[in-house]
């Protein structure tokens, strides 16, 4: 039997669910995270809290299934689009805890952006409201209060990424640090139109093109991933997938062409 195995990275819990060929629930696992309150209408997660239970619920459900590696047809990606995260390339750490989409300490930075009259420029490329839920005033944030990280940062030495660029960094070994454009257009720096990030948006908000991920098309080739022991390259969706209403980033078990695929719905 040939399952999916779906990831949901949620805000207040990770979530594994393997699908099979008639995209029935074979097995769940779902573990909770803690969430973290520094001040008020600040809220922020551990980063490695959120890797941690991910991967030990896709572990536990595989378990559970009675399945290993082989068994799977693909993994799929659902995740919270705006949270973000700032990590070192070189160790994968990150340099402060993820800014979680709740988040409202970059609220004056949108008033001031609205005050110079920015507001029309941002959704016009973006199709956004210039408001602190989405993630570039996030990692802006995090840039200017984290010391050191500007300089890191444009030397190259640290990468941004919503929680889906931040799983894929994790299932690759640091090996792939891409995100699809629609976790890229939930950042303020994605223009939807050219489907690219744009040179004038990054500069308003002093982001430097070096800390950004590949933007990769939402059908396509990704990468392979270690999964107990096995190498698992990622191919398009397959019909569990597809079932599985919000998941995206698609890993199956074909040899030669790794793709992923995405699915979601918008607010």
């Amino acid at each position: 039997m040939r399952c999916v195995l779906a990831l949901d990275q949620g805000t207040t819990s990770s979530r594994a669910i393997v699908f099979d060929e008639s995209a029935r629930v074979v097995a769940v696992a779902q573990k909770e995270f803690r969430q973290i309150f520094p001040q008020p209408g600040w809220v922020e997660h551990d980063p490695g809290d959120i890797w941690a239970t991910q991967s030990g619920v896709m572990h536990e459900a595989l378990a559970k299934a009675g399945l290993d590696a082989r068994d799977i047809a693909a993994i799929g990606i659902t995740n919270q689009r705006e949270t973000t995260v700032v990590w070192e390339r070189a160790t994968g750490r990150p340099i402060a805890n993820a800014i979680v989409w709740q988040d409202r300490r970059t609220a004056e930075t949108c008033d001031r952006l609205r005050a110079e009259g920015r507001a029309a420029l941002f959704a016009r490329k973006t199709g956004l409201v210039l408001d602190a839920y989405f993630a570039g005033t996030k990692a802006k944030w995090l840039l200017d209060h984290v010391p050191g990280a500007r300089d890191r940062a444009a030397r190259g030495e640290l990468a941004f990424g919503t929680i889906d660029t931040w799983l894929i960094w994790h299932l690759t070994g640091g090996r792939v640090h891409a995100t699809d454009p629609s976790n890229a257009s939930r950042t303020l720096l994605f223009d939807i139109h050219r489907g690219e990030w744009d040179d004038e948006l990054l500069a308003i908000l002093d982001i430097p093109r070096a800390i950004l991920p590949q933007v990769l098309p939402s059908s396509g080739v990704v990468a392979t991933t270690a999964l107990g022991g096995a190498e698992v390259p990622g191919a398009g969706t397959r019909r569990g997938l597809q079932r599985t209403r919000t998941a995206r980033d698609a890993f199956s078990c074909s040899t030669r062409e790794p793709a992923r695929s995405r699915h979601r719905t918008i607010c």
